[in-house]
């Protein structure tokens, strides 16, 4: 039933906004987004190929990789403009399987975030390819609000086409190694570069 109701009101969605503009504040690149925040400072520049590309049909992408002391971080942001043509933010929960990287523990959870004293509601992944294990931590951001599941996504699509004139969201994901087999630490690792992190996206983002 919630699946079909999110197939009707889609359809509703797009038979409603075939016919009306869209008014999408146009975000800064993603590549000018800072090399440094708190104690995490630029390693390297991480290349997203012409196939992934392809797959995503984003507008915007970045991948990077961070470093603060001895721990990395992996952040990619993938932008969409408009979800008006199909085009949409994949999620971690069927690409990372479809890349040999299989769930080990899955759960949801909420981050204190210094942006008005707020905390946000996020997925958390741990996943082992082999040997090697990673914390994921990921979230939909759309329009200054954070989501964590996909369904609620949708709804909120939908209402904002309607009410706002707007379909613009991007998917944020931020990855750990786990390191000496202790993902709790590279949990701990993880959360705080999001805290570190998280009052840049919010405010290059549109709201």
């Amino acid at each position: 039933m919630y699946a079909a109701t999110i197939v009707l009101l889609g359809q509703a969605f797009m038979s409603y906004s075939a016919s009306r503009g869209e008014s999408t504040p146009v975000p800064g690149p993603l590549q000018n987004l800072p090399t440094e925040f708190g104690s995490w400072k630029l390693k390297q520049i991480g290349v997203v190929d012409d196939e992934t590309r392809g797959v995503l049909r984003a507008d915007d992408l970045m991948s990077r990789d961070y470093v603060s002391g001895n721990t990395q971080a992996n952040l990619f942001i993938a932008y969409f403009k408009t979800q008006r043509a199909g085009a949409a933010p994949h999620s971690p929960r069927n690409c990372l399987p479809g890349s040999g990287w299989e769930p080990v523990a899955d759960e949801s959870g909420r981050i204190d975030v210094p942006v008005g004293a707020q905390s946000i509601h996020i997925n958390k992944y741990v996943v082992a390819n082999g040997d090697n294990e990673s914390v994921v931590l990921y979230w939909y951001q759309s329009q200054g609000r954070v989501i964590a599941d996909e369904f609620a996504a949708k709804f909120f699509l939908i209402e904002d086409s309607i009410r706002r004139h707007r379909s613009d969201t991007a998917l944020v994901r931020v990855v750990v190694p786990v390191t000496l087999n202790n993902s709790t630490l590279a949990s701990q690792q993880a959360t705080g570069f999001v805290q570190a992190f998280y009052p840049v996206v919010d405010s290059w983002l549109p709201h």
